[in-house]
């Protein structure tokens, strides 16, 4: 194997141990817990290796943000395609998406409330956000009758969005979340 193939092949490696440590870290102490510090400490490898990967902090989330929006996109497929029924498929991709959310805090504050330098929504999208949104516009699709399904999706997804962060930050009354998302999606179906 070539010498440059093995660098590249072990930067790789190297980059992919930064993101999955990040994102380790944050899940069990929260994202003022991740510092370049303790992710060299962690991975064994010295700050400027990290610097050599990522920018800063900002970058570091971004990486792990783009992860677990891949992640979230292959959970949603997997519910929507698993019911032939365009109304149980929509229930189970939001059901899969509020599990996410609430299953996953961190990875959700990094996808959808920290401040990320990531473009939604343009022809710059990474392709993990295009396979999300994608998701969601396959299952908002059957009931979009005349409306535009990009913006229906959108609602949607702002819908989801807010249950899941509001959820989160305890302020809807728990023993309601069932009735929430039924009433939510009832509005579609």
């Amino acid at each position: 194997m070539p010498i440059q193939e093995r660098r590249e092949r072990e930067r790789a490696e190297r980059h992919r141990l930064i993101v999955d440590a990040a994102r380790e870290l944050a899940e069990a102490e929260g994202w003022d817990a991740v510092t370049t510090r303790r992710l060299a400490e962690r991975v064994e490898y010295s700050q400027p290796v990290l610097y050599s990967h990522f920018k800063n902090k900002d970058a570091i989330v971004r990486a792990v943000a783009l992860q677990a929006i891949g992640d979230l996109a292959e959970r949603m497929r997997a519910a929507r395609t698993a019911h032939r029924s365009p109304a149980k498929a929509l229930r189970a991709l939001a059901d899969a998406y509020l599990d996410f959310a609430a299953t996953r805090p961190a990875l959700y504050d990094a996808m959808f409330v920290r401040e990320v330098d990531l473009s939604f929504g343009t022809a710059e999208s990474p392709p993990e956000l295009r396979a999300a949104f994608g998701e969601l516009v396959a299952v908002v699709e059957p009931f979009a009758g005349d409306d535009d399904v990009e913006t229906l999706t959108e609602v949607l997804w702002s819908a989801l969005h807010g249950q899941a962060t509001l959820n989160q930050g305890r302020r809807l009354r728990p023993d309601h979340h069932r009735a929430r998302v039924e009433v939510l999606l009832s509005r579609f179906c």
